[in-house]
């Protein structure tokens, strides 16, 4: 089993360093971006404010408490809970590694296993692509998270494993928070709270 662990960790350690080597002038830009949490801002907004074309706006505010729902936990378990029970130190923070490592922002805190940006993009596309139930919309914001998710293997800061990692505690998340949005909206079709 201990060889099985330190297979993995050599495998994900390699994996690393062929994404983040593998750059391009064009592409660092891109990247950055995609990792810089505040660009996303106005995808967010156009989430919420799609919510509101396609439901009735007290099921709206519903899926709009369910997305909060969704950031508070993803963000809270993949930080607070997660990074500090396994506190996996970064790859920009290893010091044998400083001069192997392209780091294209700054080295953020000491932990990275899992990646809160993984787990944040990946319940928000979860949750969202089920309460929208559109193929496009799906699509494009699980390729969106995906996107997100790599940029932190590419900027210098995560390990394969703690973003993937992080893609599935998010998922699950997500889809916790869904059940929870059905639920209330159940309850709430059952007494006639939508009609009043």
């Amino acid at each position: 089993m201990e060889h099985l662990v330190e297979s993995i960790i050599r495998l994900d350690h390699d994996l690393f360093f062929i994404i983040n080597g593998a750059h391009c002038p064009l592409l660092d830009p891109v990247m950055k971006t995609f990792s810089n949490i505040p660009v996303w801002i106005p995808l967010y907004l156009l989430i919420t404010g799609g919510l509101f074309v396609i439901l009735p706006w007290k099921k709206a505010l519903i899926a709009l408490a369910g997305i909060l729902l969704t950031f508070l936990l993803t963000d809270q378990v993949s930080s607070s809970l997660i990074k500090e029970w396994v506190q996996r130190v970064r790859p920009c923070h290893v010091p044998q590694w400083e001069d192997s490592i392209r780091l294209l922002e700054g080295k953020g805190g000491l932990y990275s296993f899992v990646s809160s940006h993984a787990a944040n993009v990946f319940g928000l596309a979860t949750f969202t692509g089920l309460v929208y139930r559109k193929k496009w919309y799906t699509t494009f914001i699980f390729i969106w998270a995906f996107l997100v998710s790599y940029s932190r293997i590419y900027v210098g800061k995560h390990f394969p494993a703690d973003v993937v990692c992080g893609a599935l505690a998010g998922m699950l998340l997500g889809w916790i928070v869904y059940r929870i949005y059905l639920f209330v909206i159940i309850k709430m079709e059952k007494h006639a709270l939508f009609n009043r």
